[in-house]
């Protein structure tokens, strides 16, 4: 077994646990696996070579060399760091200028561990890249070399023509600014006005000096060292041990050995510590000193599993694979045949950047795409919303539906009442004269689609019928299993499905898809379902739909073809105190109040989709009698298709948490349904790669 060394003290530790191996096992062993050597390398990268070309056989990395190591140049991650709070470290910015500020750091100077490194490098340039802009006017990236000089002249190793003695800005600890420790040895030195370092580098800061550090938050505020759990730049994967494949078995062998005799609970601890690097000189040799254990994986472990979705995805948009955040394409989520088609006149009425349309099955599966970084960007109602800021996903832009367009970014801060509102109603024909809230029990209903707020969410919260009290179940897919007899939910299943139609022709599609495919999807679908389809057969007592484009959906019901003759008249509202109202009293008889709907992305790309939406903005608008209108679908034969139809503009929320644009009731009461509802695209969100190990 050859370990890969970058650096004398690097060199020494190796040499020790070699002479322990030795001296603790029995010949065969040794003879069988566990006779180690130490190759010497100058740098990571150096190691990647050596290992590649079976010069050495092993190396620890940070979890952004070991994508590179994985994805480039096809080694196998075998083991992963875990430490105290799981297998994921946070990237901190550390100041000694407590007047420093996140967003203002252009012409400073800054430390980093090293170029890719998580902490050091993604998750910064991650986080500048989606919201500040802002750049130094002179670094130590050690590694960055190739990428531009500015970017290694703060480092301070030693210069040479001879490539093995020059170790200035190198991954190596003879470049003293090298690691996160090297980092904040940077800050500490005045070479640099800021360190991006992970928290686990905060512990070696002693006490007495404490007080002279401050982290810089993300909202522009600074905190102690302490706070880094609030205070950071976001979260990844922690370090990884790399091999080649054909080694893998016995690599992972030798780790699992030398992890029983040295480890923290290791028989042989008290002769050699393999996590703990004070006795020779550095910090962080072989393994980061604060390492608890490492967890050795599987071998059918992808690298997103090793690192996480969230992660490989910040990757591919900082360029490891050779794209970057600079290609300007952007891929839009459809979840339907009548979506397609819009966003590919969409994508044909705009000079700016290119969009590309990419179909997926449901809203649910949107948010399940982007977190993969199959797709960029969709438009999701609240409920979706919800799930996607579970999911990680961030606002870009809110749609704004009120009379004229008068928000601005600085008048849309916290206050969710700017935005005017959106609400859920029951509807009924007025015919149907024995139908009112509290009496719906054996009743046909109409939803607009599983997890939507008005079709799902809100409706189970009222009296639907006699016994409907607090004993009910609090997940509404049980409680309209119960009450209903039959009905249309779009994305349900059994009997909540048995008043859907599928679709037809090109967007033929089966019985309840969770899509416009199914003829009974959406406000406008449950809106058919109630009236039946063009036979007056398949409907629905009661539709639960949003009131913002019911009258106009009415006459929509002609104008597609689907049913002549109904007029608003023709239908009531039904209300949670038992009475029924015309249609034009929903803000007094409606089901409660919906946030708007928002466009979500993967974080790292908030900017560039705000910077494309602006940009088809500006294009659409100068083209006024253009035949595109993004904010309408009757051509396509629905409502509502990629935005709402009643949107006027899309407000600018990128800078707001999820929960600040759902709002605090909103956002409360989804948490509180989905804690007691199972939900797949949940479980998906909550796959969390820093506790599986």
């Amino acid at each position: 077994m050859r370990w890969c060394t970058v650096s004398d003290p690097e060199q020494r530790k190796c040499a020790e646990l070699a002479k322990a191996l030795v001296a603790v096992l029995p010949p065969a062993a040794v003879a069988a696996f566990a006779r180690l050597s130490c190759v010497r390398a100058y740098s990571t990268a150096d190691c990647v070579d050596k290992i590649r070309a079976n010069r050495a056989d092993i190396v620890t990395l940070d979890a952004g060399e070991v994508y590179s190591a994985v994805k480039q140049f096809g080694l196998v991650t075998i083991a992963k760091e875990t430490y105290h709070d799981g297998g994921c470290i946070v990237s901190v910015a550390v100041v000694k200028n407590s007047s420093l500020d996140i967003r203002s750091l252009r012409g400073l100077r800054s430390c980093h561990s090293g170029v890719r490194w998580t902490a050091g490098w993604s998750l910064p340039l991650g986080f500048l890249l989606s919201h500040v802009g802002n750049f130094f006017s002179a670094s130590c990236v050690p590694g960055a070399v190739a990428l531009a000089p500015s970017l290694c002249a703060a480092c301070r190793g030693q210069k040479s023509y001879i490539r093995q003695r020059n170790y200035h800005c190198e991954t190596s600890h003879s470049e003293p600014f090298y690691s996160n420790h090297g980092a904040l040895r940077c800050l500490q030195d005045g070479a640099g006005d800021v360190a991006f370092v992970d928290n686990l580098a905060l512990a070696s800061i002693e006490d007495s000096q404490r007080d002279e550090f401050r982290l810089l938050c993300t909202d522009g505020t600074n905190a102690a060292l302490s706070h880094h759990a609030q205070c950071n730049l976001g979260r990844g994967p922690g370090g990884g041990v790399v091999t080649r494949s054909n080694y893998r078995k016995i690599a992972r062998k030798f780790l699992t050995a030398a992890q029983m005799l040295f480890g923290h609970r290791g028989r042989e601890k008290r002769r050699f510590q393999l996590f703990s690097s004070s006795v020779f000189g550095e910090r962080d040799l072989l393994f980061k000193d604060a390492t608890e254990k490492l967890a050795v994986l599987p071998d059918n472990m992808d690298v997103s599993q090793v690192l996480g979705l969230d992660y490989v995805a910040l990757l591919k948009g900082l360029g490891h694979e050779g794209s970057s955040l600079e290609d300007s394409v952007v891929r839009w989520c459809c979840i339907s045949y009548a979506e397609q088609k819009k966003c590919e006149q969409w994508a044909l009425s705009i000079k700016s950047d290119p969009l590309v349309c990419i179909k997926a099955a449901s809203m649910s599966d949107c948010v399940e795409k982007i977190k993969r970084d199959e797709v960029d960007a969709v438009s999701l109602d609240a409920t979706h919303s919800f799930i996607a800021g579970r999911c990680g996903l961030v606002p870009v832009v809110t749609e704004y539906y009120g009379n004229e367009c008068v928000l601005t970014e600085e008048t849309a801060h916290s206050e969710t009442e700017v935005f005017p509102p959106v609400v859920a109603v029951a509807v009924v024909k007025r015919t149907s004269r024995s139908v009112f809230m509290g009496s719906l029990e054996g009743r046909r209903s109409c939803h607009g689609h599983m997890y939507s707020p008005a079709g799902w969410l809100l409706p189970h919260t009222h009296n639907l019928s006699l016994g409907y009290n607090d004993s009910f179940p609090c997940n509404p897919n049980e409680a309209y299993e119960r009450v209903f007899w039959k009905g249309c939910l779009p994305g349900s299943q059994g009997n909540l499905c048995k008043v859907c139609m599928g679709g037809i022709g090109e967007a033929a599609t089966k019985r309840c898809a969770d899509n416009h495919n199914e003829r009974y999807y959406g406000n406008m679908g449950a809106l058919r379902c109630l009236v039946g389809d063009a036979s007056g057969k398949s409907y629905g007592d009661v539709a639960f739909l949003e009131q913002h484009n019911l009258e106009s959906n009415i006459i929509n019901l002609r104008w597609t073809g689907w049913a002549e003759g109904w007029l608003s008249s023709d239908f009531e509202l039904l209300c949670p105190d038992g009475g029924r109202a015309p249609l034009s009293d929903w803000e007094s008889c409606n089901l409660g109040v919906i946030p708007p709907n928002t466009v979500m992305t993967r974080p790292v790309l908030a900017a560039r989709v705000y910077d494309f939406l602006m940009k088809s903005k500006e294009t659409l608008s100068a083209n006024v009698d253009g035949e595109f209108q993004i904010f309408e679908s009757q051509q396509y034969g629905e409502s509502d298709l990629l935005f709402k139809d009643a949107t006027k503009c899309l407000v600018h929320t990128s800078h707001l948490d999820y929960r600040t644009v759902l709002g605090e009731e909103f956002y409360r009461h989804a948490d509180s349904v989905f804690n007691c509802t199972h939900s797949d695209i949940l479980e998906f969100c909550d796959q969390d790669v820093c506790s599986i190990f």
